[in-house]
């Protein structure tokens, strides 16, 4: 196996070769060393806009830093700290100044849709999130390691794929504090998530909790259970019989077993985000929803509340990702969870949803004659009092 040393070189070579600008930064304190050498060398082929930042430079003579560093052949090295900010707006200029201009008119019309499906990728720490990113990716845009924690931010990746886009968003590993919040961020802005468990394992504490996070924001989930490839068919056994009883909770998303490191079930992880995406942006016409509710009401009506049993009349949708069902009626408040349930798997097996939340909302419906007083016309006044009479005498 390659050190984690020469995979970081290698993500150093992908990025270099995707940057505008590159900023090769140096150590005040350590001079020139060899290896500055080296590197200067090959990112000089590159024949990139190429910026020298000499950092550390507290409590160092500027002088002496400027002398020994001139021999690299930059007319103006940067001098930073940026433990202190020290020269930050300096290199922030001079980073400016080289990238290259863009037409104003371009940057206003770029369309967010250009992105394509948000997908991020989470998951406990090396369960194998930035394998299945290269694995989709063809290349190793990232780096991976038997050291978790390696990913130590969440990276954004253009992928094309079948003639659709993919935004792949892999998380931060989900130990520290900020990198949770970071997580929690990627989630909130996917429109699908893939959470990644590690077949051996099985399902964690942890990984509940993500699906947690994954259900507060009503994203939709593909669940794909990685390393498939090393167990065996008593294992797999077991663990699909562990998958089912643990995720009964979120049974609308179907596990996918894959290996990232050797590529099998990647293509069907594909199609179940393609599903789950097209989905979670359904979009509904009130008639259908109405008469969809109609037929769950009469197929099982709500249980009595109080002698009376909730009426559903009708509904209209309430918008996408997740697909939200507004169904109005009476008495729609007393409505147990156990009802909403059975309407959200009436709706999925209607309309073939696939690895989405629903969310319903029930609305209760004004009873038009609420604070109206029933008043009696003069016949119908005379008639009571007459059969008022008729009942005393008797």
């Amino acid at each position: 196996k390659e050190g984690i040393g020469a995979l970081t070189a290698r993500q150093a070579e992908f990025a270099i070769a995707e940057a505008d600008v590159v900023v090769f930064v140096v150590d005040a304190r350590d001079g020139v060393l060899p290896q500055d050498r080296n590197v200067l060398a090959s990112l000089r082929r590159q024949n990139k806009p190429l910026l020298l930042v000499v950092n550390k430079v507290d409590g160092v003579d500027e002088n002496s830093v400027l002398a020994d560093f001139s021999a690299l052949g930059f007319a103006t090295p940067i001098l930073t700290s940026a433990a202190h900010s020290r020269g930050v707006p300096v290199l922030l200029d001079a980073i400016l100044r080289d990238l290259p201009l863009q037409d104003p008119d371009a940057v206003e019309a770029a369309d967010p849709q250009d992105e394509g499906i948000r997908v991020a990728i989470v998951g406990r720490p090396n369960v194998g999130k930035s394998t299945l990113v290269n694995r989709l990716l063809g290349e190793e845009r990232l780096v991976v390691s038997d050291i978790a924690g390696t990913t130590r931010d969440s990276i954004k990746v253009a992928l094309e794929r079948d003639g659709k886009r993919y935004t792949l968003i892999d998380t931060a590993e989900a130990v520290e504090k900020f990198s949770v919040i970071k997580t929690l961020q990627s989630i909130a802005a996917a429109n699908v998530v893939v959470l990644l468990l590690d077949a051996k394992e099985g399902v964690s504490e942890q990984d509940a909790t993500l699906i947690g996070a994954v259900l507060d924001e009503r994203r939709a989930l593909v669940i794909a259970v990685n390393k498939w490839d090393g167990l065996s068919a008593y294992e797999r056994e077991q663990c699909r019989n562990s998958l089912e009883r643990k995720l009964d909770f979120v049974a609308f998303a179907t596990p996918i077993f894959i290996s990232g490191l050797h590529g099998s079930g990647i293509a069907e992880l594909m199609k179940s985000i393609g599903r789950a995406h097209k989905s979670a942006m359904r979009e509904f016409g009130s008639a259908e929803l109405t008469r969809a509710v109609e037929q769950a009401y009469q197929g099982y009506q709500p249980p009595l509340v109080r002698g009376h049993a909730p009426k559903l009349k009708f509904a209209h949708p309430g918008g996408t990702n997740p697909p939200t069902i507004i169904i109005h009626g009476s008495r729609t408040r007393h409505i147990a969870q156990g009802y909403r349930r059975y309407l959200e798997n009436f709706f999925r097996k209607r309309f073939k949803l696939e690895g989405t939340p629903i969310l319903i909302v029930f609305k209760e419906s004004e009873n038009p004659f609420a604070g109206k007083k029933n008043e009696l016309t003069e016949r119908q006044v005379k008639k009571r009092r007459r059969l008022v009479r008729n009942a005393k005498k008797r």
